[in-house]
Protein backbone atom coordinates (compact mmCIF):
# COMPACT_ATOMS: atom_id res chain seq x y z
CA UNK A 1 0.00 0.00 0.00
CA UNK A 2 1.45 3.43 -0.92
CA UNK A 3 2.47 5.62 1.98
CA UNK A 4 0.07 8.43 2.86
CA UNK A 5 1.34 11.99 2.58
CA UNK A 6 1.29 14.72 5.24
CA UNK A 7 -2.19 15.38 6.69
CA UNK A 8 -3.90 18.45 5.21
CA UNK A 9 -7.14 18.07 7.19
CA UNK A 10 -7.41 16.74 10.75
CA UNK A 11 -10.69 15.83 12.42
CA UNK A 12 -10.79 15.70 16.22
CA UNK A 13 -13.84 14.28 18.01
CA UNK A 14 -15.95 15.79 15.21
CA UNK A 15 -19.69 15.60 15.87
CA UNK A 16 -22.57 17.23 14.06
CA UNK A 17 -26.25 17.03 14.98
CA UNK A 18 -29.14 18.45 12.98
CA UNK A 19 -31.59 20.77 14.78
CA UNK A 20 -34.02 17.87 15.23
CA UNK A 21 -31.36 15.99 17.22
CA UNK A 22 -30.45 13.41 14.56
CA UNK A 23 -26.72 12.72 14.39
CA UNK A 24 -24.96 13.07 11.04
CA UNK A 25 -21.41 12.47 12.33
CA UNK A 26 -20.45 11.23 15.77
CA UNK A 27 -17.05 11.67 17.44
CA UNK A 28 -15.11 11.25 14.22
CA UNK A 29 -11.33 11.34 14.42
CA UNK A 30 -8.97 11.07 11.48
CA UNK A 31 -7.00 12.82 8.78
CA UNK A 32 -7.19 13.47 5.06
CA UNK A 33 -3.81 13.64 3.32
CA UNK A 34 -2.39 16.32 1.06
CA UNK A 35 -2.58 15.64 -2.66
CA UNK A 36 -5.67 14.34 -4.48
CA UNK A 37 -8.16 12.27 -2.46
CA UNK A 38 -11.42 10.71 -3.61
CA UNK A 39 -13.97 10.61 -0.79
CA UNK A 40 -16.53 7.83 -1.25
CA UNK A 41 -19.31 6.28 0.79
CA UNK A 42 -23.00 5.50 0.72
CA UNK A 43 -25.55 8.27 0.33
CA UNK A 44 -26.61 9.61 3.71
CA UNK A 45 -23.43 8.60 5.56
CA UNK A 46 -22.38 12.27 5.81
CA UNK A 47 -19.92 13.01 2.98
CA UNK A 48 -21.48 16.34 2.01
CA UNK A 49 -21.94 17.24 5.68
CA UNK A 50 -18.26 16.52 6.30
CA UNK A 51 -17.21 18.77 3.40
CA UNK A 52 -19.39 21.59 4.73
CA UNK A 53 -17.84 21.20 8.20
CA UNK A 54 -14.33 21.32 6.74
CA UNK A 55 -15.29 24.36 4.62
CA UNK A 56 -16.63 26.12 7.72
CA UNK A 57 -20.18 26.33 6.37
CA UNK A 58 -21.56 24.28 9.28
CA UNK A 59 -20.47 24.65 12.92
CA UNK A 60 -19.55 21.39 14.66
CA UNK A 61 -21.79 20.37 17.54
CA UNK A 62 -18.63 19.11 19.23
CA UNK A 63 -14.99 18.71 18.29
CA UNK A 64 -13.07 20.62 15.66
CA UNK A 65 -11.56 20.62 12.17
CA UNK A 66 -7.94 21.65 11.61
CA UNK A 67 -6.61 22.53 8.15
CA UNK A 68 -3.21 23.59 6.88
CA UNK A 69 -4.66 26.54 4.93
CA UNK A 70 -7.78 28.24 3.57
CA UNK A 71 -10.47 26.08 2.03
CA UNK A 72 -12.36 26.46 -1.25
CA UNK A 73 -15.64 24.57 -1.69
CA UNK A 74 -17.91 23.52 -4.56
CA UNK A 75 -21.38 22.33 -3.43
CA UNK A 76 -23.42 19.59 -5.09
CA UNK A 77 -25.99 22.12 -6.29
CA UNK A 78 -24.85 25.43 -7.74
CA UNK A 79 -26.78 28.66 -7.41
CA UNK A 80 -30.26 28.62 -8.93
CA UNK A 81 -30.08 32.38 -9.62
CA UNK A 82 -30.41 32.48 -13.39
CA UNK A 83 -29.40 36.16 -13.43
CA UNK A 84 -25.98 35.42 -11.91
CA UNK A 85 -23.07 35.93 -14.32
CA UNK A 86 -20.07 33.85 -15.28
CA UNK A 87 -18.00 36.26 -13.18
CA UNK A 88 -20.24 35.44 -10.20
CA UNK A 89 -19.72 31.71 -10.75
CA UNK A 90 -15.97 32.28 -10.92
CA UNK A 91 -16.16 34.23 -7.64
CA UNK A 92 -14.44 37.27 -9.14
CA UNK A 93 -17.42 39.59 -9.73
CA UNK A 94 -16.54 42.10 -6.92
CA UNK A 95 -12.88 42.21 -8.01
CA UNK A 96 -13.84 42.64 -11.66
CA UNK A 97 -16.35 45.37 -10.85
CA UNK A 98 -13.73 47.24 -8.83
CA UNK A 99 -11.18 46.94 -11.62
CA UNK A 100 -13.61 48.23 -14.24
CA UNK A 101 -14.63 51.13 -12.02
CA UNK A 102 -10.98 52.14 -11.57
CA UNK A 103 -10.36 51.84 -15.30
CA UNK A 104 -13.34 54.13 -15.93
CA UNK A 105 -11.76 56.80 -13.71
CA UNK A 106 -13.53 56.25 -10.38
CA UNK A 107 -10.89 56.71 -7.60
CA UNK A 108 -13.10 55.45 -4.72
CA UNK A 109 -10.91 53.51 -2.24
CA UNK A 110 -13.49 50.74 -2.06
CA UNK A 111 -12.65 49.75 -5.61
CA UNK A 112 -8.96 49.44 -4.76
CA UNK A 113 -9.84 47.34 -1.72
CA UNK A 114 -11.95 45.06 -3.93
CA UNK A 115 -9.11 44.57 -6.41
CA UNK A 116 -6.37 44.05 -3.82
CA UNK A 117 -3.42 42.43 -5.58
CA UNK A 118 -5.52 40.93 -8.37
CA UNK A 119 -4.84 43.53 -11.07
CA UNK A 120 -4.42 40.78 -13.64
CA UNK A 121 -7.64 38.99 -12.74
CA UNK A 122 -9.27 39.48 -16.14
CA UNK A 123 -6.23 38.10 -17.96
CA UNK A 124 -5.98 35.14 -15.60
CA UNK A 125 -9.70 34.50 -15.92
CA UNK A 126 -9.40 34.59 -19.71
CA UNK A 127 -6.54 32.08 -19.62
CA UNK A 128 -8.38 29.76 -17.22
CA UNK A 129 -11.65 29.98 -19.13
CA UNK A 130 -9.88 29.21 -22.38
CA UNK A 131 -9.00 25.77 -20.98
CA UNK A 132 -12.71 24.91 -20.78
CA UNK A 133 -13.84 26.49 -24.02
CA UNK A 134 -14.78 29.98 -22.79
CA UNK A 135 -13.03 33.35 -22.57
CA UNK A 136 -13.08 36.82 -21.03
CA UNK A 137 -15.87 37.80 -23.43
CA UNK A 138 -18.15 35.40 -21.51
CA UNK A 139 -17.67 37.02 -18.09
CA UNK A 140 -20.97 38.91 -18.31
CA UNK A 141 -23.02 35.98 -19.65
CA UNK A 142 -25.97 34.90 -17.48
CA UNK A 143 -26.19 31.51 -15.77
CA UNK A 144 -29.65 31.11 -17.27
CA UNK A 145 -28.03 30.76 -20.68
CA UNK A 146 -25.63 28.03 -19.59
CA UNK A 147 -26.15 24.29 -19.25
CA UNK A 148 -25.69 22.66 -15.87
CA UNK A 149 -22.42 21.15 -17.05
CA UNK A 150 -21.08 24.46 -18.30
CA UNK A 151 -21.95 26.12 -14.99
CA UNK A 152 -20.14 23.36 -13.09
CA UNK A 153 -16.94 23.66 -15.14
CA UNK A 154 -16.89 27.43 -14.72
CA UNK A 155 -17.38 27.18 -10.96
CA UNK A 156 -14.53 24.67 -10.71
CA UNK A 157 -12.33 26.95 -12.78
CA UNK A 158 -13.13 29.76 -10.34
CA UNK A 159 -11.80 27.66 -7.46
CA UNK A 160 -8.51 27.22 -9.33
CA UNK A 161 -8.32 30.98 -9.80
CA UNK A 162 -8.66 31.53 -6.06
CA UNK A 163 -5.63 29.34 -5.34
CA UNK A 164 -6.76 28.13 -1.92
CA UNK A 165 -4.41 25.55 -0.36
CA UNK A 166 -7.33 23.11 0.06
CA UNK A 167 -10.22 22.62 -2.36
CA UNK A 168 -13.32 20.48 -1.81
CA UNK A 169 -15.46 19.36 -4.76
CA UNK A 170 -18.84 17.70 -4.16
CA UNK A 171 -19.90 15.61 -7.21
CA UNK A 172 -18.15 17.83 -9.79
CA UNK A 173 -18.94 15.66 -12.84
CA UNK A 174 -22.70 16.03 -12.47
CA UNK A 175 -24.15 17.19 -15.81
CA UNK A 176 -20.80 17.04 -17.60
CA UNK A 177 -20.70 15.45 -21.03
CA UNK A 178 -17.69 13.42 -22.13
CA UNK A 179 -15.66 16.33 -23.56
CA UNK A 180 -16.33 18.35 -20.40
CA UNK A 181 -15.28 15.42 -18.21
CA UNK A 182 -12.05 15.22 -20.16
CA UNK A 183 -11.45 18.94 -19.49
CA UNK A 184 -12.16 18.42 -15.79
CA UNK A 185 -9.73 15.50 -15.74
CA UNK A 186 -7.00 17.78 -17.10
CA UNK A 187 -7.79 20.37 -14.42
CA UNK A 188 -7.66 17.73 -11.69
CA UNK A 189 -4.36 16.26 -12.89
CA UNK A 190 -2.69 19.67 -12.63
CA UNK A 191 -4.54 20.87 -9.51
CA UNK A 192 -2.35 22.95 -7.17
CA UNK A 193 -2.55 22.12 -3.47
CA UNK A 194 -4.82 19.60 -1.77
CA UNK A 195 -7.97 18.39 -3.52
CA UNK A 196 -10.75 16.32 -1.90
CA UNK A 197 -13.41 15.08 -4.32
CA UNK A 198 -16.71 13.43 -3.44
CA UNK A 199 -17.78 11.52 -6.55
CA UNK A 200 -19.42 8.41 -7.97
CA UNK A 201 -17.58 8.89 -11.29
CA UNK A 202 -15.23 5.90 -11.52
CA UNK A 203 -13.03 7.51 -14.16
CA UNK A 204 -12.48 10.60 -12.00
CA UNK A 205 -11.80 8.49 -8.91
CA UNK A 206 -9.04 6.71 -10.83
CA UNK A 207 -7.17 10.03 -11.07
CA UNK A 208 -6.91 10.28 -7.28
CA UNK A 209 -3.76 9.50 -5.32
CA UNK A 210 -5.75 8.38 -2.27
CA UNK A 211 -9.20 6.97 -1.56
CA UNK A 212 -11.00 7.83 1.68
CA UNK A 213 -14.19 6.02 2.63
CA UNK A 214 -16.72 7.38 5.09
CA UNK A 215 -18.96 4.64 6.47
CA UNK A 216 -20.75 3.45 9.57
CA UNK A 217 -18.29 0.59 10.00
CA UNK A 218 -15.36 -0.58 7.95
CA UNK A 219 -11.83 -1.72 7.34
CA UNK A 220 -9.03 -0.99 9.70
CA UNK A 221 -8.71 1.38 12.60
CA UNK A 222 -7.63 4.54 10.82
CA UNK A 223 -10.39 6.73 12.19
CA UNK A 224 -13.61 5.98 13.94
CA UNK A 225 -16.67 7.42 15.56
CA UNK A 226 -19.71 5.61 16.82
CA UNK A 227 -21.74 6.94 13.88
CA UNK A 228 -19.09 6.84 11.12
CA UNK A 229 -15.53 5.86 10.32
CA UNK A 230 -13.09 7.51 7.97
CA UNK A 231 -10.61 5.10 6.42
CA UNK A 232 -7.89 6.21 4.05
CA UNK A 233 -6.29 3.97 1.46
CA UNK A 234 -3.13 4.94 -0.44
CA UNK A 235 -4.24 4.43 -4.02
CA UNK A 236 -7.04 5.10 -6.54
CA UNK A 237 -10.53 3.65 -6.33
CA UNK A 238 -9.85 0.46 -8.30
CA UNK A 239 -6.97 -0.46 -5.99
CA UNK A 240 -9.17 0.32 -2.99
CA UNK A 241 -11.95 -1.92 -4.37
CA UNK A 242 -9.48 -4.74 -5.02
CA UNK A 243 -8.19 -4.52 -1.45
CA UNK A 244 -11.75 -4.34 -0.16
CA UNK A 245 -12.81 -7.41 -2.17
CA UNK A 246 -9.89 -9.37 -0.74
CA UNK A 247 -10.71 -8.20 2.77
CA UNK A 248 -14.40 -9.05 2.32
CA UNK A 249 -13.59 -12.55 1.09
CA UNK A 250 -11.50 -13.09 4.22
CA UNK A 251 -14.19 -11.51 6.40
CA UNK A 252 -16.91 -13.73 4.93
CA UNK A 253 -14.81 -16.85 5.51
CA UNK A 254 -14.01 -15.71 9.04
CA UNK A 255 -17.73 -15.19 9.70
CA UNK A 256 -18.50 -18.72 8.47
CA UNK A 257 -15.73 -20.18 10.63
CA UNK A 258 -16.88 -18.21 13.68
CA UNK A 259 -20.46 -19.37 13.15
CA UNK A 260 -19.34 -23.01 12.95
CA UNK A 261 -17.30 -22.58 16.13
CA UNK A 262 -20.33 -21.11 17.87
CA UNK A 263 -22.45 -24.10 16.82
CA UNK A 264 -19.82 -26.49 18.20
CA UNK A 265 -19.60 -24.62 21.51
CA UNK A 266 -23.38 -24.53 21.87
CA UNK A 267 -23.64 -28.26 21.11
CA UNK A 268 -20.91 -29.03 23.64
CA UNK A 269 -22.73 -26.89 26.20
CA UNK A 270 -25.94 -28.90 25.67
CA UNK A 271 -24.06 -32.20 25.83
CA UNK A 272 -22.32 -31.13 29.03
CA UNK A 273 -25.67 -30.23 30.61
CA UNK A 274 -26.96 -33.68 29.67
CA UNK A 275 -23.90 -35.34 31.31
CA UNK A 276 -24.36 -33.22 34.45
CA UNK A 277 -28.00 -34.24 34.67
CA UNK A 278 -27.11 -37.93 34.19
CA UNK A 279 -24.47 -37.78 36.93
CA UNK A 280 -26.93 -36.04 39.24
CA UNK A 281 -29.48 -38.81 38.73
CA UNK A 282 -26.82 -41.46 39.40
CA UNK A 283 -25.69 -39.57 42.49
CA UNK A 284 -29.19 -39.46 43.91
CA UNK A 285 -29.56 -43.23 43.52
CA UNK A 286 -26.22 -44.01 45.21
CA UNK A 287 -27.02 -41.57 48.05
CA UNK A 288 -29.78 -43.91 49.22
CA UNK A 289 -27.14 -46.42 50.38
CA UNK A 290 -24.71 -44.09 52.18
CA UNK A 291 -24.72 -41.92 55.31
CA UNK A 292 -26.50 -38.59 54.88
CA UNK A 293 -23.44 -36.51 55.77
CA UNK A 294 -21.39 -38.25 53.08
CA UNK A 295 -24.21 -38.00 50.57
CA UNK A 296 -24.52 -34.23 51.20
CA UNK A 297 -20.76 -33.76 50.81
CA UNK A 298 -20.77 -35.61 47.51
CA UNK A 299 -23.78 -33.56 46.32
CA UNK A 300 -22.05 -30.26 47.17
CA UNK A 301 -18.89 -31.36 45.36
CA UNK A 302 -20.89 -32.45 42.30
CA UNK A 303 -22.76 -29.14 42.24
CA UNK A 304 -19.49 -27.20 42.53
CA UNK A 305 -17.95 -29.22 39.69
CA UNK A 306 -21.06 -28.78 37.57
CA UNK A 307 -21.14 -25.04 38.30
CA UNK A 308 -17.49 -24.66 37.36
CA UNK A 309 -18.03 -26.63 34.13
CA UNK A 310 -21.09 -24.56 33.27
CA UNK A 311 -19.19 -21.34 33.86
CA UNK A 312 -16.30 -22.46 31.66
CA UNK A 313 -18.58 -23.61 28.86
CA UNK A 314 -20.74 -20.47 29.09
CA UNK A 315 -17.60 -18.34 28.74
CA UNK A 316 -16.59 -20.35 25.67
CA UNK A 317 -20.06 -19.89 24.14
CA UNK A 318 -19.95 -16.15 24.86
CA UNK A 319 -16.44 -15.86 23.40
CA UNK A 320 -17.66 -17.69 20.29
CA UNK A 321 -20.68 -15.35 20.05
CA UNK A 322 -18.40 -12.31 20.41
CA UNK A 323 -16.23 -13.70 17.61
CA UNK A 324 -19.32 -14.13 15.40
CA UNK A 325 -20.46 -10.55 16.12
CA UNK A 326 -16.99 -9.17 15.34
CA UNK A 327 -16.71 -11.21 12.13
CA UNK A 328 -20.23 -10.24 11.00
CA UNK A 329 -19.42 -6.57 11.59
CA UNK A 330 -16.61 -6.80 9.02
CA UNK A 331 -18.93 -8.21 6.35
CA UNK A 332 -20.71 -5.55 4.33
CA UNK A 333 -24.37 -6.03 3.51
CA UNK A 334 -25.34 -4.79 0.06
CA UNK A 335 -28.89 -3.42 -0.02
CA UNK A 336 -31.04 -3.95 -3.10
CA UNK A 337 -34.35 -2.48 -4.22
CA UNK A 338 -37.18 -4.94 -4.79
CA UNK A 339 -40.38 -2.99 -5.35
CA UNK A 340 -43.64 -3.90 -7.05
CA UNK A 341 -45.20 -0.97 -8.87
CA UNK A 342 -48.76 -0.68 -10.24
CA UNK A 343 -49.22 -1.24 -13.97
CA UNK A 344 -49.54 2.15 -15.72
CA UNK A 345 -51.46 0.44 -18.56
CA UNK A 346 -49.28 1.39 -21.52
CA UNK A 347 -49.98 -0.97 -24.43
CA UNK A 348 -47.07 -1.78 -26.71
CA UNK A 349 -47.05 0.62 -29.65
CA UNK A 350 -49.19 3.28 -27.93
CA UNK A 351 -47.92 6.75 -28.93
CA UNK A 352 -46.82 8.51 -25.75
CA UNK A 353 -44.89 11.58 -26.92
CA UNK A 354 -43.41 13.21 -30.00
CA UNK A 355 -40.17 15.19 -30.19
CA UNK A 356 -39.45 17.48 -33.12
CA UNK A 357 -36.76 19.83 -34.39
CA UNK A 358 -39.06 21.40 -36.95
CA UNK A 359 -38.06 19.12 -39.79
CA UNK A 360 -37.94 15.73 -38.12
CA UNK A 361 -40.24 14.08 -35.58
CA UNK A 362 -39.31 11.18 -33.31
CA UNK A 363 -42.10 9.25 -31.59
CA UNK A 364 -41.83 7.69 -28.13
CA UNK A 365 -44.03 4.61 -27.88
CA UNK A 366 -44.96 2.68 -24.78
CA UNK A 367 -43.41 0.94 -23.03
CA UNK A 368 -40.31 2.06 -24.93
CA UNK A 369 -37.12 3.15 -23.15
CA UNK A 370 -35.56 6.12 -24.93
CA UNK A 371 -32.23 7.83 -24.20
CA UNK A 372 -31.67 11.46 -25.23
CA UNK A 373 -27.94 12.13 -25.56
CA UNK A 374 -25.81 15.02 -26.72
CA UNK A 375 -23.10 17.48 -25.66
CA UNK A 376 -23.49 20.13 -22.96
CA UNK A 377 -25.26 23.16 -24.36
CA UNK A 378 -27.13 21.23 -27.06
CA UNK A 379 -30.39 21.93 -25.24
CA UNK A 380 -31.43 18.53 -23.85
CA UNK A 381 -32.93 19.99 -20.67
CA UNK A 382 -34.54 22.80 -22.67
CA UNK A 383 -36.16 20.22 -24.94
CA UNK A 384 -37.55 18.29 -21.95
CA UNK A 385 -38.89 21.49 -20.39
CA UNK A 386 -40.54 22.46 -23.67
CA UNK A 387 -42.14 19.04 -23.94
CA UNK A 388 -43.52 19.17 -20.39
CA UNK A 389 -44.75 22.78 -20.61
CA UNK A 390 -46.57 22.16 -23.90
CA UNK A 391 -44.36 23.96 -26.42
CA UNK A 392 -45.65 22.31 -29.59
CA UNK A 393 -42.68 23.63 -31.61
CA UNK A 394 -40.44 21.13 -29.80
CA UNK A 395 -42.79 18.27 -29.05
CA UNK A 396 -46.11 17.09 -27.73
CA UNK A 397 -47.24 14.83 -24.90
CA UNK A 398 -49.95 12.36 -25.84
CA UNK A 399 -50.75 11.42 -22.23
CA UNK A 400 -51.50 13.51 -19.17
CA UNK A 401 -49.97 10.98 -16.80
CA UNK A 402 -46.37 12.16 -16.88
CA UNK A 403 -43.74 12.17 -14.16
CA UNK A 404 -40.84 14.60 -14.62
CA UNK A 405 -37.65 14.46 -12.56
CA UNK A 406 -35.64 17.65 -13.09
CA UNK A 407 -31.87 17.86 -12.71
CA UNK A 408 -32.15 20.22 -9.78
CA UNK A 409 -34.85 18.30 -7.87
CA UNK A 410 -36.67 21.60 -7.32
CA UNK A 411 -40.16 20.06 -7.19
CA UNK A 412 -39.75 19.14 -3.52
CA UNK A 413 -40.84 21.21 -0.52
CA UNK A 414 -37.65 21.34 1.53
CA UNK A 415 -39.49 22.36 4.70
CA UNK A 416 -41.72 19.25 4.70
CA UNK A 417 -40.82 15.62 5.37
CA UNK A 418 -40.19 12.90 2.80
CA UNK A 419 -43.49 11.23 3.73
CA UNK A 420 -45.46 14.47 3.30
CA UNK A 421 -43.83 15.20 -0.07
CA UNK A 422 -44.65 11.76 -1.44
CA UNK A 423 -48.17 11.75 0.05
CA UNK A 424 -48.98 14.73 -2.20
CA UNK A 425 -48.57 12.42 -5.22
CA UNK A 426 -50.41 9.48 -3.64
CA UNK A 427 -53.01 10.93 -1.23
CA UNK A 428 -55.15 7.79 -1.23
CA UNK A 429 -52.32 5.46 -0.17
CA UNK A 430 -52.56 4.35 3.46
CA UNK A 431 -49.78 5.83 5.66
CA UNK A 432 -48.42 2.41 6.63
CA UNK A 433 -48.31 1.19 3.03
CA UNK A 434 -46.62 4.43 1.95
CA UNK A 435 -43.90 3.97 4.55
CA UNK A 436 -43.45 0.34 3.52
CA UNK A 437 -43.02 1.36 -0.11
CA UNK A 438 -40.52 4.04 0.86
CA UNK A 439 -38.58 1.45 2.88
CA UNK A 440 -38.36 -0.74 -0.21
CA UNK A 441 -36.83 2.27 -1.94
CA UNK A 442 -34.32 2.34 0.96
CA UNK A 443 -35.85 5.42 2.59
CA UNK A 444 -36.41 4.58 6.22
CA UNK A 445 -35.81 5.66 9.80
CA UNK A 446 -35.32 9.34 10.59
CA UNK A 447 -34.94 10.18 6.88
CA UNK A 448 -38.70 9.72 6.46
CA UNK A 449 -39.70 12.44 8.92
CA UNK A 450 -36.86 14.96 8.70
CA UNK A 451 -37.29 18.07 6.51
CA UNK A 452 -36.23 17.18 2.96
CA UNK A 453 -33.86 20.15 2.96
CA UNK A 454 -31.72 18.42 5.62
CA UNK A 455 -31.32 15.17 3.64
CA UNK A 456 -28.29 14.16 1.62
CA UNK A 457 -28.35 14.58 -2.15
CA UNK A 458 -28.94 10.87 -2.60
CA UNK A 459 -31.75 10.73 -0.03
CA UNK A 460 -33.36 13.81 -1.56
CA UNK A 461 -33.21 12.11 -4.94
CA UNK A 462 -34.97 9.03 -3.55
CA UNK A 463 -37.81 11.22 -2.29
CA UNK A 464 -38.20 12.81 -5.74
CA UNK A 465 -38.06 9.38 -7.41
CA UNK A 466 -40.63 8.01 -4.95
CA UNK A 467 -43.04 10.83 -5.89
CA UNK A 468 -42.88 9.61 -9.48
CA UNK A 469 -42.90 5.85 -8.97
CA UNK A 470 -45.56 5.80 -6.24
CA UNK A 471 -47.89 8.35 -7.85
CA UNK A 472 -51.58 7.45 -7.94
CA UNK A 473 -52.60 7.03 -10.72
CA UNK A 474 -49.23 5.79 -11.98
CA UNK A 475 -47.41 7.79 -14.67
CA UNK A 476 -47.47 6.37 -18.19
CA UNK A 477 -44.27 8.26 -19.05
CA UNK A 478 -41.31 9.02 -16.80
CA UNK A 479 -38.97 11.80 -17.93
CA UNK A 480 -35.67 11.74 -16.05
CA UNK A 481 -33.01 14.43 -16.49
CA UNK A 482 -29.58 13.23 -15.33
CA UNK A 483 -30.99 10.98 -12.58
CA UNK A 484 -27.64 9.55 -11.45
CA UNK A 485 -26.36 12.94 -10.28
CA UNK A 486 -25.51 12.93 -6.56
CA UNK A 487 -25.89 9.15 -6.27
CA UNK A 488 -23.17 6.93 -4.89
CA UNK A 489 -21.96 3.96 -6.91
CA UNK A 490 -24.25 1.46 -5.17
CA UNK A 491 -27.25 3.79 -5.49
CA UNK A 492 -26.86 4.00 -9.27
CA UNK A 493 -27.34 0.23 -9.41
CA UNK A 494 -30.28 0.51 -7.00
CA UNK A 495 -31.91 3.15 -9.22
CA UNK A 496 -31.66 0.75 -12.15
CA UNK A 497 -33.29 -1.93 -9.97
CA UNK A 498 -36.17 0.44 -9.15
CA UNK A 499 -36.71 1.29 -12.82
CA UNK A 500 -36.67 -2.42 -13.69
CA UNK A 501 -40.10 -2.61 -12.03
CA UNK A 502 -41.55 0.29 -14.04
CA UNK A 503 -43.68 -0.84 -17.01
CA UNK A 504 -44.42 2.50 -18.63
CA UNK A 505 -42.45 4.54 -21.18
CA UNK A 506 -39.13 6.08 -20.15
CA UNK A 507 -37.41 9.14 -21.63
CA UNK A 508 -34.05 9.75 -19.99
CA UNK A 509 -31.17 12.19 -20.36
CA UNK A 510 -27.86 10.94 -18.99
CA UNK A 511 -24.13 11.17 -19.64
CA UNK A 512 -23.68 7.88 -17.77
CA UNK A 513 -23.62 5.45 -20.66
CA UNK A 514 -23.00 2.43 -18.44
CA UNK A 515 -26.21 3.25 -16.58
CA UNK A 516 -28.16 3.62 -19.83
CA UNK A 517 -26.94 0.25 -21.03
CA UNK A 518 -28.04 -1.25 -17.71
CA UNK A 519 -31.58 0.02 -18.33
CA UNK A 520 -31.94 -1.79 -21.65
CA UNK A 521 -32.47 1.30 -23.82
CA UNK A 522 -34.62 0.62 -26.93
CA UNK A 523 -33.94 3.86 -28.81
CA UNK A 524 -31.13 6.45 -28.69
CA UNK A 525 -31.94 9.98 -29.86
CA UNK A 526 -29.05 12.36 -30.41
CA UNK A 527 -29.56 16.10 -29.93
CA UNK A 528 -26.90 18.05 -31.78
CA UNK A 529 -25.92 21.72 -31.31
CA UNK A 530 -28.57 23.79 -33.01
CA UNK A 531 -31.34 21.49 -31.84
CA UNK A 532 -31.28 18.90 -34.65
CA UNK A 533 -32.58 15.44 -33.74
CA UNK A 534 -31.03 12.25 -35.05
CA UNK A 535 -31.76 8.63 -34.24
CA UNK A 536 -28.66 6.63 -33.33
CA UNK A 537 -28.01 2.94 -32.87
CA UNK A 538 -27.01 1.32 -29.59
CA UNK A 539 -23.29 1.76 -30.33
CA UNK A 540 -23.78 5.43 -29.39
CA UNK A 541 -23.72 4.22 -25.77
CA UNK A 542 -20.47 2.28 -26.13
CA UNK A 543 -17.39 3.52 -24.34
Amino acid sequence: MPALSTPAITLRDLTFEWPDGSVALDRLDGTLPSGRTGLVGRNGVGKSTLLKLVAGLLPPTRGRVETDGDVGYLPQTLTLDRDATVADLLGIAPTLAGLRAIESGDPDVRHFDAVGDDWDIEARADEALDEIGFGAADLDRRVGGLSGGESMLIAITGLRLRRTPITLLDEPTNNLDRPARARLASLVDAWPGTLVVVSHDLELLERMEHTAELRSSGLGQVARGRGARLEVFGGPYSAFRAALAQEQAAATQAARTAQQTLKVERRQRVEAEQRIAARARAGRKSADNMPKILANARKRKAEETAGSLRGTLDERVQDAQDAVDAADARVREEEHIHITLPDPDVPRGKRIAELTDGSRTVTVQGPERVALVGPNGAGKTTLLEALVTGDATRGILLTERVGYLRQRLDDLDDARSAVDNVRDAAPATAPGELRNQLARLLLRGSALDRPVGSLSGGERFRVALAKLLLADPPAQLLILDEPTNNLDIASVEQLAEALDSYRGALLIVSHDHAFLRRLGIDLVIGLEPGGRLAERDETALDG
